[in-house]
């Protein structure tokens, strides 16, 4: 990346055409689809433990067979029935009975490392769209503590997902007061309600993702900005990938690993979005000055090697002993 020129010290929503374009400059340059097939290769490996856990933090709560109908839902609104039908069919061999304490404990040890997984390989990438990378040195201490990351990041979706249900339902008893009122008009209220409700959800996982994923140190005002605008990318691509799914059925070809193929796809388009989200978060931070910097395990991509160079001495030839018949003649 090339550094921006810092000349304006507050946001002026004329200036957004050209931060969209230069951030799709980055963004092109940093090879997304790349990166994108990397997290959804660890999203599918992580799929049964992420929705595992994520369906038990919550249901025991909200109880555990509206979480996982409400979920399944969605994939199926988002992806087709059939991916729908595979993770149900996950998740019901994942919660089989008559397992021994050991394999039990295993079994969630293998889930908990599992759904960190993709998070742990979103943060790579994330670095990597901001020209970071951890210092080799970070050692295997840092490295459980970014699973740790990982896992921090599944219980805050099942946070949000509650959160979710729970405005959810407040809006269904709400429209059906509405309903007595405006008659005519509280369907539309309740549309426009959920889509903003959603938005603001999505909104704060991405600011969440910005600000404590990446190795590095980012202002808040930025972590909004580009959280806003990638809830509103996301949401837009959504309903448009939905479309897609639908009437192409790209899966039809695969057979009976159909399925898992819809999931790479829309996992893949899906990251698209997040790393575009996260080059204008990047191009925003150092345009209005308050520019991304790496953490303390971190450090620019190019600068490690710098330090290696400067900290080598430069070879003197007058050390080096020559052969004799090597040695320069004597004047």
């Amino acid at each position: 990346m090339t550094e921006l020129a810092v000349e304006q010290k507050k946001f002026k929503l004329k200036n957004l055409p050209k931060l969209l374009k230069q951030t799709f400059k980055e963004w092109n340059a940093d090879d997304p689809w790349r990166l994108s097939a990397i997290v959804a290769y660890y999203a599918v490996l992580s799929l049964p433990g992420l929705v595992v856990v994520i369906i038990n933090t919550v249901g025991a709560i909200w109880g555990v067979d509206i979480v996982e109908g409400r979920i399944t839902d969605e994939i199926s609104a988002a992806i087709g029935p059939s991916a729908a039908d595979s993770i149900r069919e996950i998740i019901a061999s994942t919660q089989e009975g008559n397992k021994s304490l050991i394999s039990t404990i295993i079994g969630i040890a293998t889930l908990i490392f599992g759904a960190t997984g993709v998070f742990y390989h979103l943060q790579l990438s994330l670095n990597k769209v901001w020209d970071l990378k951890q210092d080799e040195n970070a050692g295997i201490k840092q490295l459980v503590i970014d699973r740790l990351l990982g896992f921090g990041f599944v219980l805050v979706i099942g946070f949000l997902l509650l959160i979710s249900f729970i405005l959810s339902t407040a809006l269904s008893l709400l429209n059906e007061y509405l309903d007595m009122i405006f008659s005519d008009f509280s369907v539309y209220i309740a549309m426009v309600a959920s889509e903003i409700l959603s938005l603001g959800v999505i909104t704060v996982l991405f600011a969440l993702l910005f600000k404590y994923l990446p190795d590095a140190k980012i202002q808040w005002r930025s972590v909004w900005a580009g959280g806003f605008l990638t809830a509103i990318l996301f949401t837009i691509g959504k309903y448009l990938l939905g479309l897609y799914f639908g009437n192409a059925d790209p899966s039809s070809t695969y057979g009976a690993a159909g399925s898992m193929i819809l999931i790479l796809l829309w996992v893949s388009y899906s990251c698209l979005i997040l790393f575009f989200g996260a080059e204008f978060t990047w191009v925003y931070a150092n345009t209005y000055g308050h520019k991304i910097q790496p953490n303390h395990v971190a450090v620019f991509i190019g600068e490690e090697e710098d330090e290696d160079r400067r900290d080598k001495k430069p070879i003197n030839t007058k050390d080096i002993a020559l052969p004799k018949d090597k040695a320069p003649a004597e004047k």
